[in-house]
């Protein structure tokens, strides 16, 4: 087992993805789980979820604290850095605080970790990063810039770092499918950027294999990222509200779908890879990878098609296997 008798270090552990993390890699008989985060009611949450279990203990501190976080790191093996400010509109609003959560805060990951001889770190980067319209996505490229950059300038330290790339987390906190339920609930009301929207969407447990897997298979500055289905915002949006109101015996025609426009750095599509990138991916059965190091081959690896790969021309999955999917992850 990978992690067995291995310190892990979860930053950003108390979010959805954070706490996914941290169950499976409990099953693989870790020495210690530390959970770092910011958020004091979420640990004490956290706290109480886990009394049980005696291998998880807690740290209270910001990215953005560098002392704090070397302090985190003593003794600790990997590193999982899922910590960031998230939400597009939030960043929009406030772009020096998201550059300092987002990418000071990854560049003293980074520094602690070498600091501290820590063997691997991975961090989670977004779909916004490729083009970038927004400061959030424009933050997460420079994250995956710096821990790509770090691999090339680390010397002779051991720590290896490499990032992964999301989709949309479905049912992840912040995600627009339990905003719409809450809104057909209480305000018979579902507001809604654009119907033709199109996005790439992934599942909690695609989300925390993906970022699992490429912990274990860095070989040094890659991005490893997941094929994803693509949904028509429009699919979803048909699918939750008839699925809501049969739960709570609400007629579909009384529910409104209101259509506001794109807000200050959203895109009508989303991007998991551009054309440039493509030209040295490595594609996998599950995954692409923008190898960092000249690495010449992965296992059970081809060349990536050279196009660019976004939401906008990819084919869609169907209303029936949307419903499937959303059945499955318990979200409707």
């Amino acid at each position: 087992m990978y992690f067995k008798d291995k310190r892990i270090l979860v930053i950003g552990g108390t979010g959805t993805i954070g706490k996914s993390i941290v169950r499976y890699v409990l099953h693989e008989k870790p020495a210690e789980v530390i959970i770092f985060s910011r958020d004091e009611f979420k640990q004490f949450q956290m706290q109480n979820e886990w009394d049980h279990e005696k291998r998880i203990s807690f740290i209270l501190g910001d990215v953005r604290n560098y002392e704090r976080l070397a302090k985190a790191m003593e003794g600790v093996d990997y590193v999982f850095h899922l910590a960031a400010m998230k939400h597009v509109s939030s960043c929009e609003a406030n772009p020096h605080e998201a550059i300092l959560t987002n990418v000071k805060g990854t560049y003293h990951v980074i520094n602690a970790a070498l600091a501290n001889d820590v063997e691997k770190v991975v961090f989670t980067s977004s779909d916004k990063a490729i083009s970038p319209t927004n400061t959030y996505g424009a933050t997460k490229l420079i994250g995956e810039r710096l821990m790509t950059a770090a691999e090339f300038k680390k010397g002779k330290a051991k720590t290896t770092f490499a990032s992964v790339r999301f989709g949309n987390v479905m049912g992840s906190r912040g995600s627009v499918i339990p905003l719409f339920k809450n809104q057909i609930c209480q305000q018979k009301r579902v507001t809604v950027t654009d119907r033709k929207m199109t996005r790439f969407m992934m599942t909690l447990s695609q989300a925390t294999e993906l970022t699992i897997k490429a912990l274990k298979e860095a070989k040094g500055g890659e991005v490893f990222i997941l094929k994803m289905p693509v949904i028509l915002l429009g699919d979803l949006i048909s699918l939750v509200v008839e699925e809501t109101c049969s739960k709570q015996q609400i007629n579909t025609e009384d529910v409104i779908i209101q259509e506001i426009g794109l807000r200050p750095g959203e895109k009508m599509y989303e991007e998991l890879m551009t054309f440039d990138e493509s030209l040295t991916a490595w594609e996998l059965a599950d995954m692409y990878v923008l190898p960092g190091k000249e690495v010449t081959q992965y296992s059970n690896a081809q060349k990536a098609k050279q196009q660019t790969y976004s939401s906008a021309d990819q084919p869609q999955v169907s209303s029936e296997k949307l419903k499937q999917l959303l059945h499955k992850e318990k979200l409707l």
